[in-house]
């Protein structure tokens, strides 16, 4: 079983838009597992090796120890069943309490199609008449992080005050050198995620946060915790 699973479309989504929660989460003991729809490859200046390689370095830095990386097919991801109930087995094999997944609003269509996928898999995971592996299973909490390409800021259920381990979202992202470095993006990308950051963080007066959003309403049994 897992606290919290992570599911992303290409290696260095989670890192982008989750990574400093993954770090803290791991930090406060928490078992993250992370998924990776699709290798992510091609790109310009990357190939399979290359990307695996940085997605091991950058999955150390954050602290997890669980990363599965599908072969699904980058830039033609679908929503499909045979996608839905690779992710449902997912959900099955780790029975995480929480799973964090893209936001619905994005430009890139792998993200919108990895939303569709993540989403509709928490029914089939439930499924007693399948051939699915494992038992059924409900995932109780879905949540969405911030990893679009569209040029806007969301409008957030809460903010995870993240400034503990910020810099360790920046050192995994940066891991990725084929995606950033080898293409002359490392300090635009560096900037934007900062500027995100502090922004979200000012909203709950820390310095750096990441916004999650959610389509069910939350339940709090104690207000010890909220940020004023």
């Amino acid at each position: 079983m897992a606290d919290i699973l992570a599911v992303g479309t290409h290696p260095d989504d989670i890192e982008l838009g989750l990574g400093a929660c993954v770090a803290k989460w791991v930090a406060e003991g928490l078992s993250v597992v992370m998924l990776d729809l699709t290798n992510g490859e091609p790109t310009p200046f990357g190939d399979p090796v290359t990307r695996a390689n940085e997605a091991r370095k950058a999955t150390k830095i954050l602290g997890v120890t669980e990363r599965i990386t599908f072969d699904l097919p980058n830039r033609t991801l679908e929503d499909s069943v045979m996608a839905r109930r690779k992710v449902a087995e997912i959900y099955r094999q780790f029975r995480p309490r929480m799973v964090f997944i893209h936001g619905e609003r994005d430009a890139h269509p792998d993200h919108m199609a990895g939303f569709h996928i993540a989403t509709k898999a928490r029914f089939d995971a439930k499924l007693t008449k399948t051939d699915m592996r494992g038992e059924p299973y409900y995932p109780p909490r879905m949540f969405m992080f911030f990893g679009s390409h569209l040029k806007h800021y969301p409008d957030p259920a809460f903010v995870i005050d993240v400034t503990s381990t910020f810099d360790k979202k920046i050192e995994a992202i940066l891991a990725y050198e084929s995606q950033f470095k080898a293409a002359g993006r490392e300090e635009y990308i560096v900037e934007r995620i900062t500027t995100m950051a502090s922004y979200f963080g000012g909203l709950i007066n820390v310095k750096y946060g990441e916004p999650i959003m959610v389509k069910e309403p939350l339940g709090l049994s104690s207000l010890r915790d909220v940020i004023c």
